[in-house]
């Protein structure tokens, strides 16, 4: 017989539906598919709901979950914004962003090296520039090439601010700034060349790519030119010392006290989303880092974007701590002419710094490893099916010792939501 305290509980729970799978990590998370329906007791936190699913109770990414009313149909996530356009295009409408992206002289100089020493090639060409932002782009190719026509599409309201700027500079007659979406803009005519920055932390993340793959199948000429015209994302196991002191044993000893139950909480706090504009030192890198996704711009399709699989096998080169993977990535720019020079922006610990800097995965727990241990396995990024321009980095791997060191051989497996 139920209690009368159980109904209590029971009345205070609220029943939600997942609307994506989730591949908890750890002992404290749920795992569930698409369409389960989890009894929500506690919202301690915005992102992170405490929740049970058949008998079994943990944390859950609350992003991940849509309430059911009782009699009621699922919510329609039409009804929301899945792209988040009006946070997304309104952050792109003020000069923060567009400031940072210009004072990253390595991204801006790679796009202005692009278009010089192509700039023979491109004077007869008509260039579309999507997401122009203040136009920077734009303003090289009409000064440095001078093509037949530049169409600078923006959809956020810098797209004012940028005719402004394209007057100004005196390229008024070689460059069109039209406001709106890659997919509801019209152009009078096909271009030569689809130019775009596009690229997000771990090169996928706010799906830019699909509105340039939508303008490249509508608007790029048969046998035109994609810039960038590849890109490949990095990973590399890794150290990371003074996060992990910073994060996680801080909580050891503080002030002479003992604050290890902390932890856990610091883990779940900290270590479960991945580190943005993450520094690595190169004597960090626990291995030579390796490709494990590579895009070829002109044959990638929307569809390919639901969920990219890569995989990876390092061996490791010098006893240390494993903390974790960091991963960055590379785009290249085809020549126009045959036998050019390819142009290729590095974002990672080797090359130049950008705003974009590198991505760091903490593990839950850090691994001694040594020379010769190989650490292989896979990495997946899936898209959210609901908010779009959010994804979730999933890794497995597995730690095999060397001959020297056999018995340190485990696996795990973990999955960071960016952002739900």
């Amino acid at each position: 017989m139920q209690t009368e305290k159980e109904d209590e509980d029971d009345a205070s729970c609220e029943e939600y539906v997942a609307r994506s799978d989730f591949t908890g990590s750890g002992t404290d998370q749920l795992s569930f598919s698409r369409g389960d329906r989890l009894l929500v007791h506690a919202k301690p936190s915005s992102e992170w709901w405490w929740a049970e699913l058949q008998g079994v109770i943990g944390y859950v990414p609350a992003g991940y979950l849509s309430q059911d009313a009782a009699g009621e149909e699922e919510e329609d996530p039409s009804i929301e914004d899945p792209w988040q356009d009006e946070e997304y295009f309104g952050n792109y409408g003020t000069l923060r962003l567009h400031l940072e992206m210009l004072s990253d002289k390595s991204r801006t100089e790679a796009y202005r090296q692009v278009i010089l020493s192509n700039s023979a090639s491109l004077s007869s060409k008509r260039v579309m520039d999507l997401g122009c932002g203040t136009g920077i782009i734009s303003l090289f190719c009409a000064q440095l090439a001078r093509p037949s026509m530049v169409y600078a599409v923006e959809a956020s309201s810098m797209a004012e601010y940028t005719r402004q700027l394209v007057k100004q500079n005196g390229c008024d007659e070689v460059v069109t700034v039209l406001q709106g979406r890659a997919e509801d803009i019209e152009l009078p005519e096909q271009v030569d060349v689809l130019v775009s920055e596009w690229m997000g932390n771990c090169l996928l993340f706010e799906f830019m790519v699909e509105s340039v793959l939508l303008a490249r199948d509508r608007w790029l000429r048969d046998g035109g030119t994609m810039w960038p015209s590849s890109a490949a994302l990095t990973l590399v196991p890794c150290q990371a010392d003074s996060y992990y002191a910073e994060k996680m044993a801080f909580w050891e000893r503080p002030y002479g006290l003992d604050f290890t139950p902390l932890q856990p909480l610091a883990q779940q706090e900290f270590f479960t989303k991945p580190k943005f504009s993450h520094i690595i030192d190169p004597c960090d890198c626990l291995a030579a880092p390796c490709d494990v996704i590579s895009l070829d711009m002109y044959t990638l399709q929307v569809g390919d974007l639901e969920e990219m699989k890569g995989q990876f096998h390092f061996c490791v080169e010098k006893s240390a701590v494993f903390h974790g993977f960091t991963a960055w990535f590379t785009v290249c720019f085809e020549s126009l002419e045959a036998g050019g020079a390819i142009v290729e922006l590095n974002t990672g610990p080797n090359s130049g710094p950008t705003h974009w800097k590198q991505t760091l995965f903490m593990l839950d727990w850090p691994v001694s490893v040594c020379a010769g241990d190989s650490i292989s396995g896979t990495i997946v990024l899936q898209r959210n099916p609901v908010w779009r321009r959010h994804m979730t980095v999933t890794l497995h791997w597995t730690i095999k010792g060397s001959t020297d060191n056999p018995d340190n051989s485990q696996a795990g497996t973990k999955s960071f939501p960016m952002w739900r």
